[in-house]
């Protein structure tokens, strides 16, 4: 069995099949290394078991970077509707379910065995499971021990993601790499997670697990701002739902996030204007517009009473419940961490990678790809298009 080859790729994902399948339909020998039993398991339970394999509507500005121009070069060169072309070639069925995210019509095996074919129409090697216990560069050659002996390679691509979902495999290796090579980093935090609160200050929310209602979110200010118009679901320990995962890749920690519990109405003015009509209670108006359990429990929580008509009330109390429901500002104490965080912000630092081909520009023929490295999308497709458009970027420039 041959150990000398043009490329190893460590990282038998999304972006690192990607990037194998690619250097090898150009005619490159590529070898595939992975230590999971069971082959790319991010895709496997992604979506839900459908993979949202990608988003149509996929931009730049979609994703999160203390570089965020780096990742334009990439996405603008494999864009979502090149994916779209590859789904269609293996006549894989899909659909659109919300907002540009495409979900396959049967299940996220056919993404993997669609890239595993892609892999073998590129001739490429595959050692899993395999796992890596050192490596390092001697002259224009790495060399890479592992379980099935020796590999040589001119290229390494490193894709083996960042550290979250640790239950199925998520590790560090990618950054020990970056500092075994010196190669910096942006301190890596969870992303895409559900954020939890202090247990005494939700107290009074607690009973509400279980609602989902589309609000309006936003934290953070200026560039740093993020805001969506997303679905939020109360829990036992604070929020979730995609509105709380999209903020909390912009949450800072010890920051608030701001809710807008009825986007579509101004409370306040709704009610001053109709004192004069409204002959309801309340717990009874609010109840037409929030669901009944989330319109009682937020009526307690700010000492309002359910039974009062609004004829009968002060404009000044109209405009705190107002506040209290168009303008919810609460502070989460944390995140539920890797264990639920559907990536990992920060990784390698764009700043230290071409643009181009993904490779470390003081170290020749190593690069970075996928997750691993300081690009973080949306929910909703834009972290997989990263990982096909950073794949092939590497894959098309390795010589």
């Amino acid at each position: 069995m041959s150990n000398q080859f043009d490329v190893a790729v460590i990282g038998a994902g999304a972006a690192g099949m990607m990037c194998a399948a690619v250097a090898g339909q150009r005619g490159k020998k590529v070898v595939l290394i992975d230590n999971a039993p069971k082959l790319a398991e991010k895709i496997r339970i992604s979506g839900g078991g459908r993979c949202n394999f990608t988003n149509i509507n996929a931009t730049p500005q979609n994703f999160l970077s203390q570089n965020p121009h780096f990742c334009k070069s990439a996405l603008s060169r494999y864009t979502p509707q090149d994916f779209v072309a590859l789904v269609k070639r293996h006549r894989i069925g899909y659909h659109e379910k919300h907002k540009g995210q495409l979900f396959c019509d049967e299940s996220s095996e056919d993404i993997i065995r669609m890239l595993k074919a892609e892999c073998e129409t590129g001739n490429v090697a595959w050692r899993m499971p395999c796992s890596v216990s050192e490596l390092g560069k001697s002259g224009e050659l790495f060399r890479i021990a592992t379980d099935d002996g020796e590999i040589i390679a001119r290229h390494l691509v490193i894709a083996t993601g960042g550290l979250s979902i640790p239950k199925i495999g998520a590790t560090d290796f990618a950054y020990r790499i970056a500092d075994q090579f010196g190669v910096q980093m942006v301190a890596p935090r969870p992303g895409l997670v559900p954020l939890t609160f202090d247990s005494a200050a939700w107290q009074p929310f607690s009973d509400l697990a279980g609602i989902a209602l589309e609000v309006e979110v936003e934290t953070g200010e200026k560039k740093a701002r993020g805001w969506f118009l997303e679905d939020l679901l109360f829990t036992h320990r604070g929020l979730s739902g995609p509105a709380i995962l999209q903020i909390s890749s912009y949450w800072q920690p010890g920051t608030p996030i701001t809710l807008n519990l009825l986007p579509h109405i101004d409370v306040a003015a709704t009610l001053i204007e109709g004192k004069g009509t409204l002959k309801k209670n309340l717990g009874n108006l609010l109840g037409q517009w929030l669901p009944a359990r989330l319109a009682d429990g937020l009526l307690i929580a700010n000492g309002f009473d359910a039974t009062a008509r609004i004829a009968d009330m002060q404009d000044k109390q109209l405009r705190k419940l107002g506040e209290a429901l168009n303008h919810w500002v609460v502070k989460p104490s944390g995140s539920e961490g890797y264990r639920k965080a559907e990536v990992t912000l920060g990784g390698i630092d764009t700043r230290e990678l071409s643009q181009q081909s993904m490779m470390v520009n003081k170290v020749p023929g190593l690069h970075f790809i996928g997750e691993a490295v300081d690009v973080t999308g949306w929910l909703g497709g834009y972290n997989f298009q990263w990982a096909w458009a950073s794949g092939v970027a590497a894959g098309n420039a390795i010589e």
